[in-house]
């Protein structure tokens, strides 16, 4: 039979950035464990509030199958002593699962011949398994910060109040510490403070949903927008859109309260972004914008209680964001005491990097990597782009940005404009932070391109410089965010450069700076980028045969990479092309070292071999201009006229001929059209994706 299995984690309040990944967690850990026990089921679901993990499980088989399991033991030669005869060591395995010595067999496997023995196990009741695994599941559980508390050896985010699990409506028992497991859950902390039962998932919800609490986070956060909606519209106005804020406060509270508070109409002189942050980060509320988008002196709090009285409970919330706003508004009145511009001598003071300097030799680098990519790409935007990497970094020493990090990029652009930077500038020292994080949102202006390329080179030039490599467990720097950020940018302005170029050109800015050879540096930045340009592309489902096709023969410009690869991807599915890319493979066999490419004609004596010239001469000719403009796939489409005389030539003639000017003029013919073939990619790798 089957039943349905219903466990809560009852606790003091779990931080709201916890409570997600801990699900996953709860989630991923009962599902292995009752897999490894041999414990089907038909679903699992979870649910949570700041004071409650939970999880459901339905169709849970009754008890274990009995089966025959296989158990390893120690390896063959340390089982028998030199004369055959049994060790200790297989007496003792042979004995703990009751079996003879006879009984244990021999098993091969990677690590080489270990003693095995096949024991048939007794299926044990679900109900002893979950009083065994429940507790285990509870302290697997891994958070940023764990606490102990009284007397008990248990480590969790925050104490644990109670245990709920019920299996086909019985209570499992265990015990945790002095907790023990019950049948009964706890609703409101404030609102319905008594203990309730429940006996399976549906009747869970409900009960909870009476005392005052929604489990479900996805009903949780519908409400919370509900009423954020609705207090907003009592002032005429709409929230301003915020997933991650209400994500936030929908693992803040178990039933969401809203009220519209209101801030004096002077704050709104402070920039958008201080307004808006001096109420999300600190206090949670949300900013309260008009028809047009203009933010209101207004704000939105979530409380996780009713109140009788909405007139004192929005006062308290007010005199609490006027005292952030007072500290905003002062620090604002204080940085415009100087500009940016007078700020950008102070950055020695700031340290970068202890072994590659402070922010202003940063600076400094930046400016004349900016001004490099500048003249390369877009030399009408060289004045633009040099004064925003000059002045990019000066808002890290603003009490603004002190207290707000957050706002760094951001209040640099207002303040930039506020001193009488050209915009294009104030704009460019806000987006050369763009993108944050993978996926978000790029650069729109060409200076802001510039700058952010030219700072991350920079930061990847110089970590790689010291020897500071990202490993498969540590990227103290975020050199693969740093790397995948420049990739993007170059894509999603059609840049078209040479990585080594620049790499050529950050290096050498650090001066005697670095300890790793020049050489060496440039190498391993460019082997480190081009594996994230191929995670990053294999990523987006792209083959990975496809991308190793182009990037295996070279990886220098990125946008021209994507362009082959996607005219690669494009004529892969044609059936010349497999025929063609298994010829390719074999001409890559044959030719082997050889790298001359110089054809005599009047040594081709086959027809076979002249035609192949013939039509490698007219593809040549006919690909050369197509190549130059980059049109890829059109030339892989005049290319794919070789495949008959590529056949042919192979089926009737001997490269390998006894001749030695023959045979190397038949390596040559076949290195020439390799070479051609290489302009774009290396064909027989991608033989995989056709097969």
């Amino acid at each position: 039979m089957q039943h349905e299995l219903l466990f809560e984690i009852g606790t003091e309040e779990i931080p709201a950035g916890y409570i997600m990944p801990a699900l996953a967690q709860l989630e991923k850990i009962l599902g292995d464990r009752l897999t490894a026990l041999a414990l089907p089921y038909s679903s699992l679901r979870t649910a949570a509030t700041p004071r409650r993990l939970a999880v459901a499980i339905s169709g849970l088989a009754e008890r274990q199958p009995d089966r025959e399991e296989e158990i390893l033991g120690p390896p063959k030669k340390a089982a028998f002593d030199q004369n055959g005869q049994p060790t200790q060591a297989a007496i003792g395995f042979a004995k703990k699962n009751g079996v003879e010595v006879e009984a244990l067999q021999i098993m091969a496997t990677p690590k080489g011949e270990y003693l095995m023995v096949r024991v048939e196990q007794i299926g044990r009741p679900t109900s002893e398994l979950l009083a065994e695994l429940l507790p285990e599941v509870v302290t697997s559980l891994n958070f940023p910060k764990s606490m102990r508390w009284g007397a008990g050896r248990t480590s969790f985010a925050r104490p644990i109040q109670w245990l709920l699990a019920v299996y086909g409506g019985k209570t499992v028992s265990f015990s945790l510490d002095t907790i023990t497991s019950a049948n009964t859950t706890r609703g409101h902390r404030f609102m319905a403070k008594d203990s309730f039962p429940a006996s399976c998932f549906s009747d869970y919800v409900e009960t909870l949903r009476t005392a005052q609490v929604m489990v479900e986070p996805t009903e949780r956060r519908t409400a919370v927008l509900a009423e954020v909606t609705k207090a907003a519209q009592q002032v005429d106005g709409t929230i301003l859109p915020d997933d991650e804020l209400v994500d936030t406060v929908c693992n803040l509270v178990e039933k969401p309260f809203a009220l519209c508070g209101t801030f004096e109409q002077r704050f709104l002189a402070l920039p958008r972004e201080v307004l808006i942050t001096s109420m999300r980060e600190h206090q949670k509320y949300f900013a309260v914008v008009d028809a047009a988008g203009k933010l209101m002196p207004h704000f939105i709090a979530v409380n996780n209680t009713g109140t009788k009285d909405a007139k004192l409970a929005a006062d308290g919330h007010q005199r609490v964001i006027r005292a952030r706003l007072e500290d905003a508004f002062f620090f604002f009145k204080e940085d415009q005491r100087r500009t940016l511009a007078d700020r950008v001598e102070d950055l020695s003071g700031v340290i970068f990097q202890h072994k590659l300097g402070t922010m202003l030799d940063k600076t400094r680098r930046v400016t004349a990597l900016a001004g490099l990519l500048a003249k390369k790409l877009a030399p009408e935007h060289l004045a633009h782009a040099e004064r925003a990497a000059h002045l990019a970094k000066t808002d890290l020493l603003t009490d603004m940005v002190g207290e707000f990090p957050s706002l760094q990029g951001s209040i640099g652009q207002d303040y930039a404009l506020l001193s009488g930077e050209a915009p294009e500038v104030a704009t460019a020292i806000r987006e050369h932070y763009l993108p944050v994080r993978a996926g978000g949102t790029l650069p729109v202006s060409i200076p802001g391109a510039l700058v952010g390329m030219a700072d991350r080179l920079d930061s990847i030039a110089g970590c790689f410089g010291i020897g500071q490599i990202p490993t498969g467990t540590a990227d103290p720097f975020g050199l693969r965010r740093l790397s995948l950020g420049l990739l993007h940018i170059i894509n999603a302005m059609g840049f078209s450069l040479s990585l080594a170029e620049f790499v050529d050109e950050a290096l050498p800015l650090y001066g005697d700076k670095l300890t790793v050879p020049q050489a060496e540096a440039r190498r391993n930045v460019l082997e480190f980028i081009k594996g994230r340009f191929s995670n990053d592309l294999t990523g987006q489902g792209i083959p990975a045969e496809a991308v190793e096709a182009v990037t295996s023969v070279s990886f220098d410009d990125p946008l021209d990479c994507k362009r082959r690869i996607n005219a690669l991807m494009a004529i892969s599915g044609q059936e010349a092309f497999t025929v063609l890319a298994g010829a390719f493979k074999r001409v890559i066999n044959i030719i082997k070292d050889n790298s001359e490419t110089s054809v005599q004609a009047e040594l081709l004596t086959e027809s076979a071999e002249q035609k192949l010239h013939a039509a490698y001469l007219a593809v040549r000719q006919e690909t050369a201009p197509l190549l130059e403009a980059s049109n890829y796939e059109k030339a892989l489409t005049v290319i794919l006229k070789m495949k008959e005389p590529v056949d042919t030539f192979f089926e009737e003639v001997m490269v390998m001929a006894e001749d030695e000017n023959v045979r190397a003029n038949r390596l040559n013919l076949l290195t020439a059209i390799a070479q051609l073939f290489l302009q774009i990619g290396d064909f027989s790798k991608m033989n995989a994706i056709n097969q």
